[in-house]
């Protein structure tokens, strides 16, 4: 029955599936709550489950899909056991339902992926290796890739950038060359992390020469867009702006970011998960430029954007950062209490 429950949650449709409004209430609690704690517990001991429709199963997945790119990681930590239970469920499928199923599989591991990485967990290996494997045993070369960038966030995370930029411009190569809006967006999104990836290991030139590459790519998605969104992240004009703030960070020239924030507004981005991206990439942006002030106008604004997102383990480190720097900036306590960087 909780597996039904659950996966009831994030569903929000099929009458026998959908829980009373108490019992779809999200989950709040105190800012130290890990999301991902239920999500480890699924990875290792995965919770058992029956076949489910493959069109429920899909508008599980959407759902999901929206409460990671609405920042509620709450919420997608508890849904997310009982939709991989599910997911899991439809491997003994045949055909192309067996192919459906595994992009199912593959895409409820990408956003446990993406809700490890945002939290700092080791999980995000497990998640991320059993959601590009699952993406091959499908076969969609659009599910592959996205899988294929999830794990490079993993690979650089742990400190291997150079084969996580290898691993992004193979996969890239293979999308960008197919026909279709999906596949070449897909590969300007692989190529828009290769460049992070690189700028993080402070190689500038491949950073530059890949967001180049990247900035081709969107310019030749035939269309401007796929017909429908990518699984986490778009490939447009605006995330390419958002992508400069965050490769000129890592390579230490905040001041070359500038022109990029400038442009680019909260109402602009379009989800609450980009909007807090924004915020935390400007954040980074002014501190190393020394402007405390704009700072914590930035934190402020992811916030306001996605509160979740702001107790994040990084940026509580900012906080703390900020906090106890040689200038004080008024209101900056009560905010790092709000937000668990700072208990008195």
């Amino acid at each position: 029955m909780r597996r039904r429950e659950l996966l009831a949650g994030i569903v929000g449709t099929t009458a026998a599936l959908i829980p009373s409004p108490a019992t779809a209430a999200p989950r709040t609690g105190p800012v130290g709550d890990d999301p991902t704690a239920a999500l480890e517990r699924a990875l290792y001991a995965p919770e058992p489950s029956g076949p489910v429709p493959a069109a429920v199963l899909d508008r599980a997945l959407t759902s999901a899909r929206n409460e990671f790119t609405a920042a509620r990681y709450g919420r997608l930590g508890q849904a997310l056991p009982a939709l991989l239970g599910a997911a899991e469920a439809g491997r003994a499928a045949a055909g192309a339902a067996r192919e459906r199923a595994h992009a199912a599989i593959a895409r409820a591991y990408i956003l446990a992926t993406e809700l490890a990485v945002k939290q700092h967990s080791d999980m995000a290996w497990a998640a991320a290796d059993r959601a590009l494997a699952a993406a091959r045993a499908g076969g969609s070369p659009v599910v592959i890739g996205e899988a294929a960038r999830v794990l490079a966030i993993t690979m650089r995370r742990s400190g291997r950038p150079a084969a996580a930029v290898d691993l992004l411009r193979r996969t890239a190569a293979d999308l960008t060359g197919q026909s279709g809006a999906a596949p070449r967006a897909v590969g300007a999104t692989l190529l828009l992390t290769a460049a992070y990836t690189a700028a993080c290991d402070r190689h500038r030139t491949d950073a530059l020469d890949l967001m180049s590459g990247a900035e081709d790519a969107i310019r030749r998605i035939p269309g401007g867009a796929p017909a429908s969104p990518l699984f986490t992240v778009d490939a447009t004009a605006t995330q390419r702006d958002l992508y400069w703030i965050g490769v000129h960070n890592a390579l230490g020239t905040p001041d070359e970011a500038v022109p990029y924030a400038a442009r680019l507004t909260p109402a602009s981005m379009p989800t609450a998960e980009r909007r807090a991206r924004l915020g935390t990439d400007a954040a980074r942006m002014w501190h190393q430029l020394g402007d405390h002030r704009r700072t914590f106008a930035a934190l402020r604004l992811v916030e306001q954007a996605a509160p979740e997102e702001v107790r994040r383990p990084a940026l509580r480190a900012l906080t703390a950062d900020l906090l106890y720097s040689p200038s004080p900036v008024p209101g900056l306590r009560e905010f790092a209490r709000r937000t668990g960087a700072a208990t008195v």
